[in-house]
């Protein structure tokens, strides 16, 4: 019986010592690094980098859903806007070009409702980065009721 119950007793052990395994595995680490988060407003960057920005400020990243995320950011930390390098995604090219560079829409849906989207190609009446800072700085945005009333017609 004492023989029983040493087993018994002994099977406990192991099932105990065996359930408190402190092993990470590398699938946990690999979504971490994969998911990235706006720094603005804490949403997390869609997988196909559509209306993403990258903001290089010395040896450091800051990803951005939006590009009116990564300018209200910028203006949070009085950053001045050419003592960075930013580069925006594009819809006609899908690769990020620098952000001065790039040719800007404002009415289309984007993850925030700014409504700024980039090209690389000229589009018909788009803006350039220096405006959309500057829209963006007013609250002359798609999210914004009134300028998407007056940009959209109704």
């Amino acid at each position: 019986m004492k023989k029983l119950k040493f087993l018994f007793y002994l099977g406990i052990l192991f099932i105990f010592l065996g359930g408190c395994n402190t092993v990470k595995k590398d699938s946990d680490n690999k979504f971490k690094e994969k998911s990235r988060i706006c720094p603005q407003c804490n949403m997390e960057l869609p997988p196909s980098n559509i209306h993403t920005t990258v903001l290089h400020e010395g040896n450091e990243e800051e990803h951005f859903d939006d590009i009116g995320c990564m300018i209200l950011w910028l203006a949070k930390k009085n950053t001045d806007i050419n003592a960075v390098l930013a580069e925006v995604f594009t819809n006609d090219t899908h690769k990020y070009i620098n952000a001065g560079a790039a040719h800007y829409k404002i009415n289309e849906k984007t993850p925030m409702l700014y409504g700024f989207s980039a090209y690389e190609n000229m589009q018909e009446g788009s803006i350039s980065y220096e405006e959309v800072f500057i829209r963006m700085r007013r609250g002359e945005h798609m999210a914004n009721p009134k300028i998407r009333k007056q940009i959209l017609g109704y």
